[in-house]
């Protein structure tokens, strides 16, 4: 600070100086003819002489400044070098936990988050928390891409709650606890010859929370997975500990299946289970035209069918799954092209797009980055698309090395159906999930296909640089009256298509720019798509709008489609307090006394 000081004392005294000087003008030239000129002359003058002062005392304040300023908090030699960091977070506090969603599109920040270890704990906590009016609002893996189960208020997770109770291997039923993952229960059941009837895409699932949120399969036969539950224990802040099911109080035990954890804590489940058996699962590639001709075969003849379509192409990957012959056994089949050819031209874009845009410096090499062989397409594809993931022309040339790779993996495969039904889905995303009625399985509306010719002319319309896959799925209905594919009708089938947008990148300025381009998107085909077709969206993938007309008008939409007075009056009678609650279950089904 001594160098500022001494170099203010310089600045006042040469503007001392200045001043000093002005004083000291050349005289006025000689006055004219007209004193009121010579007036305004003399006035003009010393008006030039305050503008002088004026104008010479900011000048030297504005070099003091820098000068002081530079002097006293010098930047270092490398200063230039360094990027800009949009935010600084203060380290968190030891009791805040930081709790957030597999994909890290959701998180909050919360003191309290509980994993009793068993019921008795689970109930307690449930009382105080009631008695406390403190949030406790369930959350299972955190798989859900919206995080319907976070809650900054508190969180109750029975991840240490994941036992198996009972196992009746005559009536092929299971008794769990509802902390259990999907994996850990099929394994468990195996040995007795048991298995679940359906699973979703992954298996890190909590089966308290796939029930919950009315998670589903594929196959047109069989219903989403709520209807694989016969009984349900429900721990809740007002009631108690209630056990429901079709023969107790059927009414309520249909609504709590898909509550969405606005009813209760879900404690224990009762599985209607299927035998073990070995599925053969088909892979081939087809077009519009053929998906056309044989979709109503195809629907009815699989026991689980999906169809993969691939943006900016006319590729349709089929993927079908049966038992295996008990008669023939599995297909003799050899594959036409090895892993590595099938990998080819993935590979080979990777190397192009790595020279285009390491040139470009919009990415640098990493020396410790393992070989490309050793990466599987589902990972080279995120690598892929992080080079530059909204560049349209760029995603079509990931798209249709896609496709080149799915034409050369046609095949088949063997295995058990824990092992066959999964699917790799890739990493971190933004999804977009509706279902909508599709007929009956003796007789398809074709809806299901009109909506995926008018959601790829809408991609290439709007020039989205939507990846692959568009994920079609379909189902039987379910009785539970929260579930999008609720229905009275026995016969009724519904078909569950999904949009994503992946977030291959940690860079915040990347991933803010990814997930404003996904929900434009999303809002292209809710606009066009979604009234059109009657289709409402996954519970674990619907979005609350930020904007005040289009949350009300979605929830009018969901008052046209589900039970939310009933659904509302339950909420009321088991949980007054609304511990149970989040904002996402706050904004979607606002409570009279809230409106």
């Amino acid at each position: 600070m001594f160098r500022s000081h001494s170099l203010k004392r310089s600045f006042q005294t040469h503007l001392k100086t200045l001043l000093h000087c002005s004083q000291f003008q050349s005289p006025p030239p000689p006055p004219l003819l007209f004193s009121p000129i010579r007036t305004l002359s003399t006035a003009s003058s010393s008006s030039s002489d305050s503008e002088l002062r004026k104008y010479l005392g900011y000048s030297a304040l504005l070099l003091f400044c820098g000068a002081a300023t530079y002097y006293s908090f010098p930047f270092p030699e490398n200063a230039k070098h360094k990027k800009a960091q949009l935010f600084r977070y203060a380290p968190l506090p030891e009791d805040l936990h930081t709790v957030s969603n597999w994909s890290g599109t959701h998180e909050v920040q919360t003191r309290h988050f509980h994993q009793p270890e068993n019921i008795q704990q689970l109930e307690q906590l449930v009382k105080e928390a009631n008695e406390k009016r403190a949030k406790l609002r369930p959350v299972g893996s955190g798989l859900s891409p919206n995080g319907i189960g976070l809650a900054r208020g508190g969180m109750v997770n029975l991840a240490l709650m994941d036992k198996v109770v009972e196992v009746d291997k005559e009536k092929k039923r299971v008794r769990v606890q509802a902390g259990i993952r999907v994996q850990q229960l099929v394994d468990e059941i195996k040995d007795y010859g048991l298995t679940l009837q359906n699973f979703a895409s992954i298996r890190e699932q909590q089966i308290g929370g796939i029930l919950q949120v009315g998670a589903h399969g594929t196959g047109a036969k069989l219903p989403p997975i709520d209807e694989q539950v016969i009984s349900m224990k429900l721990v809740t802040p007002a009631k108690g500990t209630i056990e429901l099911s079709k023969e107790k109080d059927p009414e309520l035990f249909y609504l709590a299946r898909c509550g969405l954890g606005g009813l209760g804590v879900v404690a224990e489940v009762t599985i209607q289970c299927v035998e073990r058996e070995e599925l053969v699962e088909h892979t081939t590639v087809a077009n519009m035209n053929d998906i056309k001709k044989n979709h109503k075969k195809r629907l009815s003849e699989n026991k689980h069918v999906k169809y993969l379509y691939i943006p900016y192409t006319d590729t349709v990957v089929v993927v079908t799954c049966n038992p295996v012959s008990k008669w023939k056994g599995p297909p003799k089949f050899k594959p036409k092209y090895t892993k590595d050819e099938a990998m080819q031209q993935v590979r080979e874009l990777y190397k192009e797009s790595l020279k285009k845009y390491r040139a470009r410096e919009i990415t640098t090499p990493d020396s410790n980055e393992p070989d490309i062989n050793e990466f599987s397409f589902t990972e080279l594809r995120d690598k892929l698309l992080a080079l530059d993931p909204l560049n349209k022309d760029h995603v079509m040339k990931v798209n249709h090395a896609e496709a080149e790779f799915w034409r050369k993996s046609e095949g088949y495969r063997t295995g058990w159906s824990d092992e066959i039904l999964g699917f790799d889905c890739g990493g971190q995303q933004w999804v977009s999930e509706t279902c909508f009625p599709a007929g009956t399985l003796s007789k398809p509306s074709m809806k299901d296909l009109e909506y995926i010719e008018e959601l790829k002319l809408l991609i290439e319309k709007e020039e989205i640089p939507a990846p692959a896959p568009i994920e079609q799925r379909w189902t039987a209905r379910s009785q539970s009256p929260m579930s999008p594919a609720s229905s009275s009708k026995e016969d009724d089938i519904f078909s569950w298509v999904g949009i994503i947008m992946y977030l291959p990148t940690m860079d915040a300025r990347q991933r803010k720019s990814i997930t404003e381009e996904f929900f434009h998107y999303r809002h292209l085909t809710q606009a066009q798509l979604w009234d059109k077709y009657s289709a409402y969206e996954h519970w674990a993938k619907i979005e609350v709008p930020k904007d005040k007309e289009q949350l009300e008008a979605l929830q009018a939409r969901l008052r046209a489609r589900f039970p939310v007075e009933a659904y509302n009056k339950a909420r009321r009678e088991f949980d007054p307090n609304r511990i149970l609650s989040n904002n996402m279950l706050e904004k979607l089904f606002p409570l009279s006394d809230n409106v």
